[in-house]
């Protein structure tokens, strides 16, 4: 299994100063956790509290940022210590399907977040930029898929400084709002008291907690903690394990404080003047400049918002990956992965506010909240699971008190949803025109998705860990089996007629001798060979064939058997058919393949090759 985010893996030094250098060396991956606790979707869940409700659910929020924090810390551990993200160990752990299952759920939860930020960021434009309407924001959206892969060709520690940027003008933008707004110190306090005042509350609090406690987050985390580098040795993972973890407990009360000043504000400013009723971003940002009376808080709280939807976006691409690498141990390119993420979440915000207007936009944010949530216990479960384990992490397992209040937050959360999904169905079957549609589509699924919570909760209770061929990061080691005599017969050189084929060549006779047999493949990618193939016949093509037989004739004027082989289309999917086809026992490759655009597009030659073929591959 390869490593989590192997682009970035351990390529931050941390054996460098004293303790405060090393601690500073280890900071930054849970701020790139903390912008998820405090993405546009939190603004809707937190706006709706704080007008409908006041201060009431200011301690849905603590007890929210309490439970992340110890769920994090988690996620650092088994990190830290096993060596694999969340995904990593669930797909090692769990029988297929069963991943499939949790593989499909985390891609939902991911989605529901990014259409969270599409739609954020397409507000904050809008509200900016008045004659830019939201839309048009989110069509425009699109546009920062590709900042991600900028900054992370910089390396990890740049697109974390971006990401610390953004979190701080978060921050500074509502202190100052705070301090326009004056809430009362008293009325606050009030709010830490717990209390559900009907089913409305309830559903917006299960929101709260699934804009805060977020399922994508607890699978980046376990990934980002292993971009550092340092000693495997006990003194140095208990090291690790500390600093991420303060690392963490500072970014997630920053967190904390920017949620708790979005549901004060909303408290303070509309609650307190009879709103009650404001559940939309843009409707808060017109009303902040009558109400508070000052020009300055609505343009705060549109950047602030740009800046939350913008660095929340990022992080959730780099979650995608970690999923869809871990479960499914597949690798997109990650523009393709970037795309991909934003257009699922793109289609339906577009459709939409398409059909209802820009009006429904926060009802769908609270939606995604809640979905969200829904899908936090196949998460927060298979977590604790693995941490307890004394198998997976040895003298590093959690202790005993943690495990209780994992379990409480975890139970906590799944009473909360089932209450909730109840409710709803009930709901639904006793006001649709058509129950029994909804009797034979919605309420299978639930079933369904509820019996799987109990397979991942008790199963591993009640049955040994399943015995895997794969221990480790490699596989069961056997013992070497050398040949001395045998030789390379058929060595494929791939030519592009550039002056990188005198080293491939070169490369091969070394690797050769007088019985080997040079076959040298180009192939042809003009537009008549992509699509006619075989029977492509133009210019190019005998070109091309002409250069290769001068190779030949040079080669066997100094009596070395050559073939030449001419491939048509794609090189990445040529290459291997004709590898195939020739027997060939290796393959030398230069600098042939793609070049900027062509690279950007179709991706490296060399990498997609080296998957599809079973023989050896020299790079010159």
């Amino acid at each position: 299994m390869s490593k989590s985010l192997e682009e970035v893996n351990s390529s931050v030094n941390t054996q460098t100063g004293g303790s405060v250098k090393r601690l500073l060396a280890f900071l930054g991956p849970a701020y790139m956790i903390s912008v998820g606790y405090m993405d546009p979707g939190n603004w809707a869940t937190d706006i709706a509290g704080g007008s409908k409700f006041g201060f009431s659910l200011l301690w849905v929020l603590v007890m929210s940022n309490i439970i992340a924090l110890l769920l994090q810390s988690h996620c650092v551990r088994l990190g830290i210590v096993s060596g694999k993200d969340l995904a990593q160990a669930s797909r090692e752990t769990y029988p297929r399907f069963i991943n499939l299952f949790l593989y499909a759920l985390a891609e939902i939860a991911i989605a529901a977040c990014d259409l969270a930020e599409v739609i954020g960021m397409a507000i904050g434009i809008h509200l900016l930029f008045p004659s830019i309407g939201i839309l048009t924001g989110v069509c425009i959206t699109v546009l920062d898929s590709f900042i991600l892969l900028f900054l992370l060709n910089k390396g990890i520690r740049k697109l974390e400084a971006f990401i610390i940027c953004l979190v701080l003008l978060i921050g500074v933008s509502f202190f100052i709002q705070l301090l326009i707004a004056k809430p009362e110190v008293s009325e606050i306090a009030g709010g830490l008291f717990p209390f559900i005042q009907n089913d409305e509350a309830l559903y917006i609090a299960i929101g709260i907690i699934g804009a805060t406690v977020m399922p994508h987050n607890l699978y980046l985390h376990s990934s980002l903690v292993q971009t550092r580098k340092f000693d495997r040795t006990p003194k140095e993972i208990k090291k690790a394990i500390r600093f991420n973890t303060i690392d963490s407990a500072v970014a997630l009360n920053l967190a904390l404080f920017v949620n708790a000043a979005i549901l004060i504000l909303a408290a303070t400013t509309f609650h307190k003047q009879g709103k009650n009723d404001v559940t939309e971003i843009q409707d808060a940002h017109q009303l902040l400049a009558p109400m508070l009376g000052s020009t300055l808080a609505p343009i705060l709280f549109a950047v602030a918002l740009i800046a939350a939807g913008q660095s929340s976006t990022i992080t959730g691409t780099l979650a995608g990956q970690v999923v869809m690498e871990g479960y499914l141990n597949l690798r997109l390119q990650p523009w393709i992965r970037r795309l991909l993420t934003r257009l699922i979440a793109i289609v339906p915000a577009f459709l939409t506010i398409l059909i209802l207007g820009d009006g429904a936009t926060g009802k769908l944010l609270i939606l995604s909240q809640v979905i969200l949530s829904l899908q936090l216990g196949f998460a927060v479960i298979p977590l604790i699971h693995f941490v307890s384990d004394k198998k997976k992490m040895g003298d590093y397992v959690i202790p005993l008190w943690q495990k209780i209040l994992s379990w409480i937050a975890a139970l906590t959360i799944i009473s909360l949803n089932v209450k909730l999904v109840f409710s709803e169905i009930a709901d639904l079957l006793f006001t649709s025109s058509s129950p029994i549609l909804i009797s034979f589509t919605i309420v299978p699924i639930c079933i369904f998705c509820f019996l799987m919570l109990i397979y991942i909760t008790v199963v591993p209770f009640i049955t040994k860990e399943k015995e895997n061929k794969r221990r480790g990061f490699h596989d069961e080691l056997e013992p070497l089996k050398l040949d001395f005599q045998a030789s390379v017969k058929r060595i494929a050189v791939t030519v592009d007629f550039s002056p990188s084929d005198n080293k491939a060549i070169n490369k091969a006779l070394q690797l050769g001798d007088k019985s080997s047999t040079l076959i040298l493949i180009h192939i042809l990618e003009s537009t008549n060979a992509m699509v006619y193939g075989e029977d492509s016949f133009d210019f190019e093509r005998e070109e091309d064939y002409q250069k290769l037989k001068k190779y030949q004739q040079e080669l066997e004027a100094q009596n070395i058997t050559t073939e030449i082989q001419l491939g048509f289309g794609i090189p990445k999917l040529a290459i291997p058919q004709l590898i195939i086809k020739n027997n060939c026992d290796i393959i030398i490759m230069g600098t042939h393949g793609h070049r900027t655009i062509k690279d950007i597009l179709l991706g490296s030659t060399i990498e997609s090759v080296r998957h599809e073929i079973k023989i050896p591959l020299v790079l010159v």
